[in-house]
């Protein structure tokens, strides 16, 4: 299963995030409601996979997890900081 989600995440991480929330139970136990999984699905795809995926029942993420999570935070972030800049770079 790890495999396969980390060959969904290549082609995209909402890809991904569907995928593993729709045939896993990885997203309903990292989160309590609904509203927190749509909304990191529309502005931080990276970091709400990797939550999901990090989260353990019991014991929340750990200090390993958190870093990974700061990655995808990071690489969530920075994909809006390069089409912001290739947008006015092209005086869109």
């Amino acid at each position: 299963m790890g495999c396969f989600i980390f060959l969904m995440a290549l082609i995209g991480p909402r890809v991904a995030l569907a995928f593993v929330w729709a045939f896993t139970t990885y997203v309903d136990r990292a989160f309590d409601n609904w509203i927190v999984p749509i909304l990191g699905f529309v502005f931080l795809p990276w970091t709400t996979l990797v939550y999901s995926l990090a989260y353990t029942p019991g014991g929340g993420v750990n200090a390993f997890g958190w870093l990974f999570v700061a990655m995808a935070l990071l690489a969530d972030v920075s994909s809006y900081a390069v089409s912001n800049r290739r947008y006015q770079t092209q005086g869109i």
